[in-house]
Parts: structure tokens; C-alpha cells; sequence
């Protein structure tokens, strides 16, 4: 194994960093503040970060086919041009529920954006249980909704031959599998692939590299773990300077690094001034494997 090496990017903290994306054409990395309220883009080249404020809590970027990006923006999907800062309203979920919003959310092979709900939290992972459901929106920009009595809608992602949907439900403390229909986006046939060790915390953001496996960043666990969906085994951890790790994605050149968001709502003052770097993106180089690019939504 190389080395592992780990290093804070992006300081200017996070209340919640989520949703890390590499932008191929930027040779920038895009996530979100959920409860900061902003979508941001970190330039290896400048090393300082981009933000544009919005008027929800934003949980989930994704890159678009046909320009600029599409969010997920309270209960809403929406479309976001960079440049102008503009934000245009797709379609709206969940109009029955006065409480819920986004969390994370994932564009399939296909060019399906996947996204799922959750309560508003009261504290950080305390919240109402059961009030959310996970949605795709197609390219004809018509929404689906496949299930509901979610807690936290998290983590997602597809195996190599699109055959199976990973996904995770905070609250679980499970990671899932699902028979996946490339064709319709249908899911069926849920299963627990692996449980969280007590150490491990909560299941968060979660992706896939180029060996199938999988990577979950652990929230209050401060780590990511490699898992072997085939076998439900674990096969690595990798701790980072801070608790609240929340999602994972590979970037760069040849998608070597992996960046890792954090958090730092529900810290005290004495807690953050033991992790100063709360709320910063990581980068972690030396892993030895490399992901897989993410999809642009078709429509």
C-alpha cells in the first residue's frame, strides 16, 4: 500500500458539508453547505473556493448534461447556472409535509437524479422518524417516488454493471442493496449488505470505486470505510481529523484523490477548538484505487 496522505483543502467551514462532485470540464470540486445555505466550487488550481447562496438548505449537486448544475433545494429539484447565479425551480416533492427537505441526492448511469427526504432535525440527527421517501427525477423532468418512512435519506450509488442500487438510510445503520432496472429505474428486492459497528456511527454520503467497492463516510464516526458489497465485509478505514465526516467522492486528474466533506453544527466550543478543521473538505491521496466519474442528469 502507498502511503495515505490526508490534508484539509477547504477551511472555511461548513455548518454541513455534503454532496462532493467532481466537475470534470471546472477541474473543480462542487459541494454543499446544507444548513449554510450555499452551493460551492474548490479549485485545486486557485485552492480557494467558490459559494453561491440560496434560499433553502441546498443538500445535493449534481452535474447537468446541458449546462450548469441541478440541486436539490428544500423540497424542491432545481436548476442552477453558475455564472449568472441563477436558480430556476424544476418540481417541488413532499407538498403534503410541512416539515421535511432534500438530503442527499445522486444521478444514475442513465442520467436519472436520484434523491431522497427527511424531517427538518430538531439537533443534528435527532429528528420527527419516517417522514421521508426517496424520489428520481427523469430527464422528461417527471418525478418518481419509490418508497417512504425514511429517517434520513442518504448515501446512494450503483454497482459497476448497474445492476445493483446502493443506498443507505441514516438511521438504519445499514447499508442497502436493491436489484436495479437500468432501462426503467426501477428498484426492487431490498437487502442489508453491511451493519455499522458501534464505532462506526451513522452511515452517511456514500460512493463507489473502480474494484466495486464501496465507500461510506461515517457521521460522528469521523471516518470512511471501505466495504465489500459482494461479501458484506469490511475491508478499510481511514480516520480523519474530524467527527462529523459526511460524504465521499473521487476527483481529480484520474480520479485518484478522494475528497471528504465534514460538518460542524451541533459542536460546542470546546469541541471545535479541539477539531479546528470541522466543517473543512479533505482530500486523501495514496488509497491505491480510483473511482468512477460521476453522471450528468439527461434532462
Amino acid at each position: 500500500m502507498s502511503s495515505i496522505r490526508i490534508e484539509c483543502v477547504a477551511k472555511e467551514g461548513c455548518r454541513i458539508g455534503e454532496s462532493p462532485v467532481w466537475d470534470e470540464k471546472e477541474g473543480a470540486l462542487l459541494y454543499v453547505d446544507i444548513t449554510g445555505r450555499k452551493v460551492c466550487r474548490w479549485s485545486p488550481v486557485t485552492r480557494q473556493a467558490q459559494a453561491i447562496p440560496v434560499d433553502a438548505p441546498v443538500s445535493s449537486v449534481a452535474l447537468r448534461k446541458s449546462g450548469g448544475y441541478v440541486i436539490t433545494l428544500g423540497t424542491r429539484f432545481a436548476a442552477l447556472k453558475w455564472k449568472e447565479e441563477l436558480v430556476t425551480t424544476i418540481t417541488q416533492v413532499d407538498t403534503d409535509k410541512a416539515n421535511t427537505r432534500f438530503n442527499d441526492g445522486k444521478v444514475d448511469p442513465a442520467g436519472r437524479y436520484f434523491a431522497g427526504t427527511m424531517a427538518e432535525e430538531i439537533r443534528p440527527a435527532v429528528l420527527e422518524r419516517h417522514q421521508g421517501s426517496l424520489y428520481t427525477l427523469f430527464p422528461d423532468l417527471s418525478v418518481v417516488k419509490h418508497f417512504d418512512q425514511v429517517d434520513i435519506s442518504n448515501g446512494l450509488d450503483w454497482s459497476l454493471d448497474h445492476k445493483t442500487f446502493f443506498y443507505i438510510d441514516s438511521l438504519s445503520y445499514s447499508v442497502d442493496a436493491f436489484d436495479y432496472d437500468l432501462q426503467t429505474g426501477k428498484i426492487g428486492n431490498r437487502r442489508s449488505i453491511y451493519k455499522l459497528e458501534k464505532e462506526e456511527s451513522i452511515p452517511d454520503g456514500m460512493c463507489i470505486d473502480t474494484e466495486g467497492k464501496l465507500w461510506v463516510a461515517c457521521y460522528d464516526g469521523g471516518r470512511v470505510i471501505r466495504l465489500d458489497p459482494e461479501t458484506g465485509k469490511r475491508l478499510q478505514t481511514v480516520k480523519l481529523p474530524v467527527d462529523k465526516t459526511t460524504s465521499c467522492c473521487f476527483g481529480g486528474n484520474d480520479y485518484s484523490e478522494m475528497y471528504v466533506t465534514s460538518a460542524s453544527d451541533g459542536m460546542d466550543k470546546e469541541w471545535l477548538s479541539r477539531q479546528p478543521q470541522a466543517g473543512g473538505i479533505f482530500k486523501i491521496t495514496g488509497l491505491g484505487v480510483k473511482g468512477v466519474p460521476p453522471y450528468p442528469f439527461a434532462g
